[in-house]
């Protein structure tokens, strides 16, 4: 693990220490969770664009899907 330094707004860090003190960690920790979660989001969002490029390049035929209409199963609610 690394040592870092950042700059942050006092507002933001403020914040950040209410989380951080309700939740009962370290600004480090809470940090590290906040990273991890926006490149999780980032990831989501790149995989998200790509699916709608590629669906853009080659839309769905009509009747593409129609041969696996007899293999769905819906619950009687």
């Amino acid at each position: 693990m690394r040592t870092i330094q950042i700059t942050i707004d006092d507002s933001l860090l403020a914040e950040v220490d209410r989380a951080v003190k309700q939740l009962r960690t370290t600004r480090s920790a809470f940090v590290r969770d906040s990273l991890q979660l926006a490149l999780k989001k980032q990831k989501t969002l790149y995989l998200e664009r790509k699916h709608r490029e590629g669906y853009a390049k080659k839309p769905v035929e009509p009747g593409e899907f129609d041969l696996w209409e007899s293999e769905q199963e819906w619950e009687n609610i």
